[in-house]
This record gives C-alpha cells, sequence and structure tokens, in this order.
C-alpha cells in the first residue's frame, strides 16, 4: 500500500515520499499549459490570486513581505521565478497593471488585486500609510 502511494519506509524509520509524476495520465487537470510563454503564466497568475508575490529563489527581502502580510492576516501566493521568467516579468507588465505607463519591477514584486504594488519599500509605506488593509480587505484577501 505504501508503494502504490510512492512512499518507501527505510531501516531507520525514515519515509521517502517520490514525487516524480505518475506515467499514466490522469483525468484532473491542473491548469498548466506547458506551451503557454513565461508572459502568459505570469499573467495568469497575477488574475487567479487576490495577493501574490513574485521572487527569486531564497529572496531575504520576500520573507520579510510574507511575515508583514502574515501578521496581517493574509498568506499570499509565492512564485519563485528562474532567470528567463524573471526577464518576462517586466514584459508581462503592460499597461493593465502598471496603472498606464511602462513599468519595471525587479522581484520581488507584489500584486493586489491585479495592481502592481512594487517592493517591499512600497508595501511597507502602503502599510505606514494605512492603506494596505483596507486595500486586501478590497480585494478580498482579507475579511475583518
Amino acid at each position: 500500500m505504501m508503494h502504490e502511494l510512492g512512499l518507501e519506509r527505510f531501516s531507520n524509520d525514515v519515509v521517502s515520499l517520490d514525487l516524480t509524476p505518475p506515467s499514466q495520465t490522469s483525468s484532473t487537470s491542473l491548469s498548466i499549459d506547458e506551451e503557454e510563454s513565461s508572459e502568459a503564466k505570469i499573467r495568469r497568475l497575477i488574475s487567479e490570486h487576490p495577493v501574490i508575490i513574485f521572487s527569486r529563489s531564497s529572496c531575504c527581502m520576500c520573507h520579510v513581505m510574507k511575515r508583514l502580510l502574515a501578521t496581517i492576516g493574509v498568506i499570499p501566493t509565492v512564485i519563485e521565478l528562474d532567470d528567463h521568467e524573471v526577464s518576462s516579468l517586466p514584459l508581462a507588465l503592460g499597461e493593465e497593471y502598471s496603472g498606464g505607463g511602462s513599468v519595471v519591477v525587479p522581484p520581488p514584486a507584489v500584486f493586489i488585486g491585479r495592481e502592481c504594488v512594487g517592493g517591499l519599500e512600497s508595501l511597507v509605506a502602503l502599510h505606514l500609510s494605512g492603506h494596505l488593509v483596507p486595500k486586501l480587505v478590497q480585494v478580498g484577501a482579507l475579511w475583518v
């Protein structure tokens, strides 16, 4: 039974989980299109999540963003981008996310309600000005 689930038990009571995908096709769709461009993936993710952070792996500023939002009561979606995806981030941010102008936002970049807030400094400024919580309530990421 454990082997059917991809689990193996070793002699020292350590359980290993095999995360390789099964060779059989599954009937459930994960809404991942392998032919989707990086820009299209980023746009789709922004539209699907009320609060999303795009980051590089092991980014300390992303950790601070997550902690600030968690303190308020919001658990953001965090997407770690590869180098080629990081270069796609500014391309995916057209006028619809930047308020009409071209914007270059290096990771980490936080989006609240499909709007680019910016980086850590912008998120903290929004919080200190008292506008972060109402914005989170407005997009449905926080209930008061």
